[in-house]
Parts: C-alpha cells; sequence; structure tokens
C-alpha cells in the first residue's frame, strides 16, 4: 500500500505454489525465527513488524492454498498483492516446471503487475548427487518472464536464507527494478535517464554542464543529508573516468559520468541508491512526479476552466527563445525532443496534441503553435501540464503556474469575460466542412480527399482580439456519430465557450441535419443550464447555394435569437471573419445564446408561478396585518369598557 506521498507505507505479499512446496512452513519460519512442528494448512495473514528490516515498513505475508475450491479467493488475493512469492520443492523437480507451465501464465492472464520472487523451498532435501546451477536452470525462466525480479533458494528446517526471501520481496517492492533498468540491454530505461538528466539538470548550479566538487556535495546532503569527504569524491570520479573517460571533465561529473554511475549501482543490486535519489526529487514508483509536488487549483464548478498564469506563460517564451537556435521563429522536431528530454515523454506525440496546432511550410512548430499546445493541455489534463511545467525546468511557485477562471454563469451575468483561453464545440452532419474549417484555423491546405472523423478532433491558434491583446481559440470538432454520446451527459456544454454548427449551404439536407443539432444542442443548454452563445456557418460558400436551405437557415436563426448563417469557404482560404465571429461570440457570453419555444414556455412559467408566490406572499401578508388590527381593536374596545 502506498501514501498519497507515493512512500510505501505497508507491502502486502502472496505466496503461491504448488501444493506440499513447503508455502506455510516458509512463512511460518519467518514469522517466528524457527522451524514448526507442524503447521496448518492455510496460515492466516501473517504480519511482520516495521523493525524487521531496515527499511522500517511493515509486512502482510498472505498465505495461499493450492485446491480448485479456493481459486477464487485466491486470484482475488493475487490481484491485490504489492509482490508475489511463487514457490517450487528443490527435491520435486517437477514443482519447478509447474512455475513456467501454469503459475506464471496464470498471474498474466489476471494480469498480475506485482513484481514476482521465485523461492525455491526445502533446499536441505535437495540430492546432494544431483546438484545444479540455479543460474543454469532459472535464467531461461527469467528470460522468458521479465516480470520476475529473482530467485532465491532456502530452508525452512535450518532457517537458511528465510529472511533473504521476504527481504528481496519488500526490496523488489520498495525498490523495483522494472521502471529503472532494462536487463536485457543492461542499461537505464528511457524514462528513468529522463528523470535523472532533470534531476543533473537542477543540480548543476551553474549550468557548465557538469557537477563540481561543490555541487555534488550539495546534492549528496540533499539525498542522503551527510557530505562527500574530499577522498570519496576522487574516488567516485576515478571510477568514472576508468570506465567512462566522457563521465570526467576539467568542470567536474558530467550528465554521462552520473548516468552511468546510476546504472552501476544498480548492476551492484544498490536500487535503494538510485530510488532514494528520484523520489528526493518528487518522483513516484512510475517515474512520475507523485501528486504532492502538483498543487493543481481545483474547479469549484464544472464551467470553470483552467489557464496559465502570466507567470508560466512568460517561462514558455523564454523556453522557446533558449530552443530557437536558429531564431527562424520555430521549433524543429529535434529542439522539441530537447525540450521533453528531462520529462517521462513528450506530451505531444499522441492526439489531441499531435497535429493540431500551427506549424511552418517545413513542419516545424511556431510561438502560436507552441503556446497554443500547452493551453490545450492546460484545459484538458492541468495535472500534466503543471508536471511538464516543473519537468522543463519552471522554477516558479507551482500553486501559482495555473488558475482557475470565473464561472462562466458569472461571465454571462456581468455580460463579459476573463477568459484567455476559449473552447469551442464544432457540430455538423458528415461531408458538412466541419475538419476543412479546423484545418483552416491552423492554416493547413485546403484537400479535396474526404474522410470521415470517428474521434473528437483538436486545433487551436492565438488571435488578436478586438478588446485588445491575443486569445487562444480551441475548435473540438464532435463527429455527428457521436453527438448524442455526447448530449447524454448532464455537464457536457459546462466546458464549451461557443457552439458552431456547420452545414453545406450547397446541400438541403445537410442544412436539415445541422438544425437538428442546433436545436438540439439548445435544448440541453436550457435543460442543464450551460446554454452557450452558437454560431451557424455556412460552409462550402465557392458552391452554388441551395436557396432552400438559405432562407430556412435565416429564419431559424431569427427564431432562435442568433445571429443569421455566417458564409464561408475553406477552399478560398480566407476564413478570418469567421473566426474572428467565433472570438467574438466566446468573449460576449451574454449574446447569441438560443432560444428554444419550449425553453420560452419554461421561462413563462417559472415567471408566472413565481408571480403567483408573490401575491399569495402578499396576500398573506395582508391578512396577517388585518388580523392584528382587529386584535388591537377588539382589545381597546375590552379596555374602554
Amino acid at each position: 500500500m502506498a501514501a498519497k506521498t507515493g512512500v510505501r507505507t505497508s507491502v502486502r505479499i502472496v505466496v503461491a505454489g504448488d501444493r506440499g512446496t513447503g508455502k506455510s512452513s516458509l512463512i511460518a519460519a519467518a514469522a517466528t525465527e524457527s522451524f514448526p512442528d507442524s503447521v496448518p494448512a492455510v496460515l492466516p495473514p501473517t504480519h511482520l513488524p516495521a523493525d524487521f528490516y531496515a527499511d522500517g515498513v511493515p509486512l502482510t505475508i498472505i498465505d495461499s492454498s493450492s485446491s480448485t475450491d479456493n481459486k477464487s479467493k485466491l486470484y482475488e488475493e493475487l490481484k491485490r498483492a504489492d509482490a508475489v512469492l511463487l514457490t517450487y520443492a528443490c527435491d520435486q523437480p517437477m514443482t519447478l516446471s509447474r512455475l513456467t507451465s501454469y503459475w506464471l501464465n496464470e498471474l498474466r492472464q489476471l494480469e498480475v503487475k506485482a513484481p514476482v520472487i521465485l523461492v525455491g523451498c526445502k533446499l536441505d532435501l535437495r540430492d546432494e548427487h544431483q546438484q545444479v546451477s540455479m543460474e543454469d536452470i532459472v535464467a531461461p525462466i527469467m528470460k522468458q518472464f521479465r516480470e520476475i525480479e529473482t530467485c532465491i533458494e532456502c530452508s525452512a528446517a535450518t532457517l537458511l536464507q528465510v529472511p533473504e526471501v521476504f527481504y528481496y520481496a519488500q526490496r523488489a517492492v520498495l525498490h523495483p527494478t522494472a521502471p529503472l533498468f532494462d536487463l536485457e540491454r543492461q542499461s537505464l530505461k528511457p524514462r528513468c535517464k529522463n528523470a535523472l538528466r532533470r534531476i543533473f539538470t537542477l543540480c548543476d548550479r551553474d549550468m557548465d554542464g557538469a557537477l563540481s566538487d561543490e555541487e555534488l556535495n550539495e546534492f549528496q546532503v540533499k539525498c542522503f543529508n551527510a557530505p562527500l569527504q574530499p577522498a570519496e569524491i576522487v574516488g567516485v570520479k576515478r571510477i568514472v573516468q576508468e570506465n567512462l573517460p566522457s563521465g570526467v571533465n576539467d568542470r567536474g561529473l558530467t550528465l554521462p559520468g552520473f548516468l552511468f554511475l546510476h546504472a552501476l549501482f544498480i548492476e551492484k543490486g544498490r536500487l535503494e541508491t538510485t530510488w532514494a535519489v528520484l523520489r528526493k526529487f518528487g518522483y513516484d514508483d512510475d517515474l512520475n512526479l507523485s501528486g504532492d509536488y502538483l498543487p493543481v487549483p481545483s474547479k469549484q464548478a464544472p464551467d470553470q476552466s483552467m489557464e496559465l498564469s502570466n507567470e508560466a506563460l512568460d517561462f514558455l517564451r523564454g523556453v522557446f527563445q533558449l530552443l530557437d537556435t536558429d531564431n527562424d521563429g520555430a521549433l524543429r522536431p529535434i529542439e522539441l525532443e530537447e525540450l521533453f528530454s528531462t520529462a517521462p515523454e513528450s506530451p505531444w506525440d499522441e492526439p489531441p496534441y499531435k497535429d493540431s496546432a500551427e506549424k511552418t511550410a517545413l513542419g516545424n512548430l511556431t510561438l502560436n503553435g507552441f503556446l497554443s499546445r500547452w493551453a490545450l493541455m492546460t484545459i484538458l489534463d492541468p495535472p500534466r501540464s503543471l508536471a511538464n511545467l516543473i519537468y522543463i525546468g519552471y522554477g516558479g511557485d507551482p500553486a501559482k503556474a495555473l488558475h482557475v477562471t470565473r464561472r462562466r454563469l458569472v461571465d454571462r451575468k456581468k455580460q463579459r469575460t476573463e477568459r484567455n483561453v476559449f473552447q469551442c464545440f464544432v457540430f455538423g452532419p458528415k461531408k458538412a466542412g466541419k475538419s476543412a474549417l479546423l484545418n483552416t484555423l491552423i492554416r493547413r491546405p485546403f484537400s479535396k480527399n474526404y474522410s470521415s472523423t470517428t474521434e473528437d478532433g483538436y486545433v487551436m491558434t492565438m488571435l488578436e482580439s478586438a478588446q485588445g491583446g491575443q486569445k487562444t481559440l480551441i475548435l473540438r470538432e464532435i463527429p455527428e456519430d457521436g453527438v448524442q454520446k455526447f448530449l447524454s451527459h448532464e455537464e457536457c456544454l459546462a466546458g464549451c465557450d461557443v457552439a458552431v454548427f456547420v452545414y453545406d449551404s450547397s446541400n438541403e439536407d445537410s442544412w436539415n441535419r445541422s438544425r437538428e443539432l442546433l436545436v438540439e444542442v439548445a435544448r440541453k443548454g436550457e435543460v442543464s443550464g450551460f446554454g452557450v452563445p452558437c454560431i451557424v456557418i455556412a460552409a462550402k460558400d465557392d458552391l452554388d447555394t441551395s436557396p432552400l436551405a438559405v432562407q430556412d437557415s435565416v429564419r431559424v436563426c431569427q427564431g432562435l435569437g442568433i445571429e443569421a448563417p455566417i458564409p464561408a469557404s475553406s477552399k478560398s482560404g480566407d476564413s478570418s471573419n469567421v473566426f474572428n465571429k467565433i472570438l467574438s461570440a466566446a468573449e460576449h457570453p451574454h449574446a447569441n445564446i438560443p432560444e428554444t419555444e419550449r425553453g420560452r414556455n419554461r421561462k413563462r412559467y417559472h415567471k408566472l408561478f413565481n408571480r403567483s408566490l408573490i401575491f399569495v406572499s402578499v396576500g398573506a401578508a395582508v391578512g396577517v396585518i388585518g388580523l392584528a388590527a382587529f386584535r388591537a381593536y377588539a382589545a381597546r374596545k375590552n379596555t374602554s369598557n
């Protein structure tokens, strides 16, 4: 079990294996430090206290039955395990074969992610004339099943290596090998390299590409609370230089040397050293920054959104300029790769970020596209955005890097917004021109080839606002086939600043379907309380328009109380007027909100109901006053008599 900080507060170990392999005897011997005369078929949960091993973490050991009657219980325990011990009997070779033919495959089918330790029990009973090398037997098994952390043989009868069995199991949980090291290639894994690269960069205060003796000592004190002696520093450098000449230069320990040292620690079985360093700098078992290092502000209402602070934006502009070594105003893929070399991986290699922002003709990312991607990541995944800010070197207060916007409901009442990033949902039937509209926003060339959109698509850019300054406009395409599922969520429109409805102006059927979508979304806004400004776009204006579609679309928009459709042609390439209209609608959250007949009736009903309540309240008040006056009159009359 891991606490919120990522530090383990307990370790749960499940012991499984064939009947008669010594599971219960092994557990009992570890707990009592003696060989039991007899043990039950299955022991109850056994607890080893925190001071049993040096790491100070208590262990809970779960014994198991091999009976088929108890299989469901065993499966449940295996899924809850932090580590699994699979036992075989050293005097029964068949039980070792069963590990590969049954047990290890069973764990894979159950999708057990816990590290596995192979434990040979009853070592004292092995035939002395059939001595074999454990490495020769186990190495092929470990190569086939990478989830195996290690293998150890023991004897409960003689207590030989019994404590070590559970120590290795605990260490596999507290200091796992898998996230750090590729055993087959004998090298650090990419995520581990990136984490250590970030740590090296943070410790290299003078940014000269090497850790001086002073910087090495500061690192040592931060991680292990004790400085290195001068002779120790010399010794460390000598070891590195003998094995990797480029690992040391006249300024100190280089990044290759720093990485070499940690690979050496791991190869020598000192994983706890590297894990101590990683955890001191905030990493969890998956080599991500743990939650305690990511103070993401909380939204109090669904119609709030998240944006980067001005300080964070200034930092990102500075990073862009630093990486843009050729001063061409754009970042090449190799420069972006360098940017995220201290992050677990690039967050922009997959949708919705990949190919969603403006690029140059050479495929390089402009500053506009760079900042727009950060804006999208901040809206969709604030913790990931903050984490990546920190990974790439943001040194400001993380708690002030993001801020929560005011509720859109408040913006509507005040008839203005303070937002700098607007998310607009784009609806429309197939072949209406939705994707073409999105492509136009990021200046992607028009394509005659049509492919149906099946997943939500995003594009974003920064536009000059008529009110001054730059605003980020995000367009999210909702595929027609996904609209019903989208609208089934009560708060689906809470994150929307403007709803855009696209139809093919040359096709009457396209308008009819777009009209249906417009009415559905308008009704959803009225029912949920998250009504949004709506804009209708008559796309493909370069084609012969359908007179009926044009006339009806104008009539419907008037009936709903929104602006008439905006003609647009993605083929012509100039749609700046369209995007300025969308931006203006987002900046005026109180306008262009459609009102259906059903919505008007509901509003009238509420007005009548509220008016009735007022009449009832006034009538009741008059009655109370009249009663009080009558009582006062009666009292005076009685007094006069």
